[in-house]
């Protein structure tokens, strides 16, 4: 599908020049304004010995310290807020599941502004005004339900606010309203798919065109599966609430070649996860933003831990980042060997009798750690199949990525599903003094 120019927005028709002129304009005032109305930015900027006017160039931004997790928990609730509380229209969290939670704050123009990027994310996704538009990420503190409700009212779109769980009525929902896109995490798109199944209703009948995935990594083999068992379009949609939710970066449906980071908006670095140096356009490392026009909140150099690489613009002016491979927070080190979940994805979704749940257990044997992939048969896999997808996993890790596991294939449905973000590492070793 081509995109229309006249469906583009004023910033998506900018040429480089004019792109990066605006993004160091916003750059020059983002940093401003946090450096004046946040504590935390004016004494992290002075410790490092820089100032706001010291930012003479995109490249200087490298001069300034990063912003982590970690710094935003130590001021919680409100201490990076850059605006007063009357002014604040809304506010988002974090789970909180792995320690103290993140707050984010929104003020009626970041409101707009996040609208805006969903909406522009829907159309390059394919949507269009006019689409019954079917939501199933959670509702509430988590950004995903309420930043994709908004953006898809902002296109212009007919919302269905069915957000997750309840399986089996989403199934009735899709049926009988008859939506032309989704908008959920790919492992409930899955979940949904084994409901279809399991009602006796062929997925590839259904009203859905497309489906725009987010909230977790997922890999190509996951984007052949859906689109070809729901005869869809399945693209990827990128953002993080500290940021400011769904809608920073998009991949286009007329390309599939990565997402486009909307960054007249939120400007992107990659920098080597271990030294914070910034890497050259088409090495991975780990993803950084910095906000160029949001005001509760302001971010300056926000490490994500995602994992990816830049690229330049296709689709649009705008550079792309690679799908995601993983979080360098999430990468397991099995006896001196580096593996992501994706991996086990890739080699799960190729493995004839099993269904694309899993989950990874590591626990201690002896000494050494030890991990098993336990994998959910299909329902029609009978004790050989599992057996021979059981060695077929064992020797394809073995193979590709280097390291002997253990692999068990268990009943279909008893895996824990998730209406968010997929548990997919399951920590059980031992803790060494």
């Amino acid at each position: 599908m081509t995109q229309a120019a006249d469906l583009l927005d004023p910033a998506e028709r900018l040429d480089l020049d004019g792109l990066r002129a605006l993004q160091l304009e916003r750059l020059r005032h983002s940093l401003r304004h946090a450096y004046e109305n946040v504590p935390f930015y004016r004494e992290s900027f002075d410790k490092a010995g820089v100032h706001p006017d010291d930012c003479r160039s995109l490249s200087d931004l490298s001069r300034f310290p990063f912003t982590t997790k970690a710094d935003l928990r130590a001021n919680y609730p409100y201490g990076m807020f850059a605006v007063p509380q009357e002014r604040i229209r809304r506010l988002h969290a974090s789970s909180g599941t792995t320690g103290r939670p993140t707050v984010v704050g929104y003020t009626e123009n970041d409101l707009s502004m996040w609208a805006d990027m969903v909406a522009r994310s829907l159309r390059a996704a394919g949507g269009r005004p006019g689409d019954i538009a079917h939501i199933a990420y959670g509702y509430g503190l988590f950004t995903g339900g309420l930043g994709a409700h908004y953006g898809a009212e902002r296109l212009g779109c007919t919302v269905i606010p069915a957000s997750g769980g309840m399986t089996s009525r989403q199934v009735t929902l899709i049926q009988d309203l008859n939506p032309s896109i989704i908008m959920v995490t790919p492992s409930y798109m899955l979940t949904l798919l084994d409901e279809f199944e399991r009602q006796g209703v062929d997925p590839r009948s259904t009203s859905l065109r497309v489906g725009v995935f987010g909230a977790e990594p997922w890999t190509q083999d996951m984007r052949r599966e859906i689109e070809e068992r729901f005869a869809i379009d399945a693209v990827d949609i990128y953002g993080l609430s500290e940021v400011i939710g769904p809608g920073v970066a998009q991949e286009c449906v007329e390309t599939k070649d990565g997402l486009h980071i909307w960054e007249d908006h939120f400007f992107p670095e990659v920098v080597d996860p271990i030294t914070g140096e910034v890497l050259p356009e088409g090495e991975q490392g780990e993803l950084v933003f910095t906000s160029l026009t949001k005001e509760a909140m302001p971010i300056v150099r926000y490490r994500t831990r995602d994992l990816t690489r830049l690229l330049p613009g296709t689709a649009r002016v705008f550079r792309r980042m690679e799908k995601v491979t993983g979080r360098s927070d999430d990468m397991v080190i099995l006896r001196g060997v580096n593996l992501f979940p994706t991996q086990i994805e890739e080699i799960v979704l190729r493995t004839p009798g099993v269904a694309p749940h899993f989950q990874l257990r590591l626990t201690t044997s002896g000494r050494m750690d030890a991990l098993t992939v336990r994998a959910e048969a299909r329902p029609d896999a009978d004790a050989a199949t599992r057996e021979a997808a059981a060695r077929s996993i064992v020797q394809a890790v073995k193979d590709g990525i280097g390291v002997s596991v253990e692999a068990e294939i268990v009943d279909p449905e008893s895996l824990e599903r998730s209406v968010g973000k997929i548990r997919r590492i399951v920590d059980l070793r031992e803790r060494r003094g």
